[in-house]
């Protein structure tokens, strides 16, 4: 789905919820109220393969402002410092973005959804409470520089997951020293599904009235594409259908390099999806990860 400003990943799931007659519906990685674009929800059988997709790229345009700090690193939050950014130049916040651009190590927001000591961060820190969250690694793919207009500098971030581009303005505030926030932010895209393609809540509101919501559907694999596939005999679809591990001749897995611990999409004979299975190195046999089908 496109998802509006202002709504919360859960308001989402509860209306398809609602509106859909499923009741196992779910989002695959969360997205900020302030923030808009592309929300997978998955529903049925599809919840079961939501940790895969939380592990695809992800695509943002966001608006970093500078000179103003914020609690929440973004336009939610109290103002916290301000400064004159008018001597920061374009090719100074180009300069400072390489240093964010890999494996770096990144600060989560005191307000997000991390839990310390077992709660959420952020309701420790809406009680005024003192958060200290760890630096983790991250991956940015890509930072580009789509417009420059001061004091507001447009970016796009390609990046892996736990990446939050709140914390990024932040820093790259921090790095020019005049201090920044996250004005506007939009996903574009999570690894095949685009916010061209996604819908609307309006639209998706209208589809359920005439009962063509459906078609808005994609099949629970379009998400695995980017994992091989497998085609299993017959009886070897009937022991991975009951937890048991097998082996697969080696012409069905013909230009898949075979490596411990591999995942791949396994399919039935006639197409259909079996589920994921996974290579064990010690036994050379594959495994059943999930059963889908």
């Amino acid at each position: 789905m496109d998802k509006e400003l202002g709504a919360t990943s859960f308001q989402v799931v509860s209306f398809v919820r609602r509106r859909s007659g499923v009741r196992r519906v779910g989002h695959a990685g969360t997205l900020d109220p302030a923030a808009t674009g592309v929300l997978l929800v998955c529903l049925g059988q599809a919840s079961r393969v939501s940790e895969y997709l939380m592990d695809l790229r992800k695509t943002y345009r966001a608006t970093v402002r500078l000179g103003v700090s914020t609690t929440t690193y973004d336009a939610e939050g109290e103002v916290t410092t301000t400064a004159d950014a008018g001597g920061v130049t374009e090719a100074a916040v180009r300069e400072a973005l390489e240093a964010f651009v890999g494996v770096i190590q990144q600060t989560p927001p005191a307000y997000s959804a991390v839990k310390v000591g077992g709660q959420p961060a952020y309701r420790m820190a809406r009680k005024g409470q003192t958060v200290e969250l760890k630096a983790r690694p991250v991956h940015v793919y890509r930072i580009d520089v789509l417009r420059w207009a001061p004091p507001d500098v447009e970016i796009e971030v390609e990046c892996g997951k736990g990446t939050y581009i709140r914390s990024l303005a932040h820093d790259l505030g921090q790095a020019l020293g005049c201090g920044a926030h996250l004005a506007a932010l939009c996903r574009t895209r999570v690894g095949p599904f685009s916010v061209e393609d996604s819908v609307s809540r309006e639209e998706l509101e209208r589809m359920f009235d005439d009962g063509t919501w459906t078609e808005r559907l994609q099949p629970m694999d379009y998400g695995l594409l980017a994992m091989p596939a497998i085609t299993l005999h017959i009886e070897d679809e009937k022991d991975i259908r009951h937890g048991q591990a097998v082996r697969i001749d080696e012409e069905r897995l013909a230009g898949i390099e075979v490596t411990p611990g591999l995942e791949c999409r396994a399919y039935a004979e006639d197409g259909s999806l079996v589920g994921i299975v996974v290579f064990d190195g010690e036994s050379e046999m594959w495994r059943p990860r999930k059963v889908l089908g």
